[in-house]
């Protein structure tokens, strides 16, 4: 009865310590480095006209042809250039000349290098 006893916790503890190996994966996996994004021009909640500029950087680990702006659910034609010798990307384009008197927000998605995928954005006030 004893060795039936031992057996078991020998079975046990075998168990539980192969349950632990699974753990601690992070320093084989790599981590998450969403894009992100900077200097809005417009600042954020500014009053500006309809068709008005507007710009913003994204960083340097954005893939700038997955850069995808809308406004208002509007998708807009942007442009993208190297800033900074290539340590980030200055993107710019126009608002709609249709939204007027309305709050807007200018919504941005983009893909990473690391193949992660990340938005932002910001809210301006289009006048009359």
């Amino acid at each position: 009865m004893k060795r039936y006893n031992y057996f078991w916790i020998f079975v046990l503890m075998l168990a539980s310590s192969t349950s632990w190996a699974y753990g601690g994966g992070s320093s084989s996996s790599k981590a998450c480095a969403k894009p992100t994004f900077s200097d809005f021009v417009p600042a954020e909640n500014a009053e500006v006209a309809a068709g008005a500029e507007f710009s913003f950087t994204a960083s340097a680990n954005t893939h700038p042809e997955s850069i995808k702006v809308s406004v208002k659910g509007q998708p807009t034609d942007i442009k993208v250039s190297p800033k900074n010798g290539g340590s980030a990307f200055e993107v710019s384009g126009t608002l709609p000349a249709s939204l007027k008197a309305t709050y807007a927000r200018i919504a941005i998605e983009a893909d990473a290098q690391s193949n992660c995928n990340g938005g932002g954005g910001w809210l301006v006030k289009i006048k009359d």
